[in-house]
């Protein structure tokens, strides 16, 4: 429970970084990116694995590059489910996908690396 808590807040800070960096992009308050990081959560665990079992013919042949089209697809689908959370098109949602998931490496490879520093200290 504490690592759905833990990255749920990485994802809504990215989803607020990205909002904020991007101008085809925009959220109404970070109670819609804690929201819209719930529902992408959701949308990714549930509907992604189908669409990309559907795909997975098209994907090989583009060498894995069509998964970009099936995420800028799972946030055009939040985008329709939640009013305060709008992208003004495809390719923002593919812009948008690519800085979420810099973004959320970014800040888990740094949360990573604490917890590293950490645990040797317990040593």
């Amino acid at each position: 429970m504490k690592e759905f808590l833990i990255k749920t807040f990485v994802s809504s800070i990215a989803v607020m970084t990205g909002s904020y960096l991007l101008p085809g992009v925009s959220i109404k308050d970070i109670t819609y990116a804690i929201i819209v990081a719930l529902v992408l959560s959701t949308l990714n665990v549930l509907i992604k694995p189908l669409f990309v079992l559907l795909t997975l013919p098209l994907t090989i042949f583009s060498l894995g590059l069509f998964l970009l089209v099936i995420n800028a697809i799972m946030i055009l689908l939040a985008d329709s489910l939640l009013p305060g959370f709008e992208v003004a098109g495809f390719w923002w949602a593919v812009v948008f996908s690519l800085l979420l998931t810099f973004i959320n490496w970014l800040i888990e490879s740094f949360v990573k690396d604490l917890r590293g520093i950490k645990n040797k200290s317990k040593y």
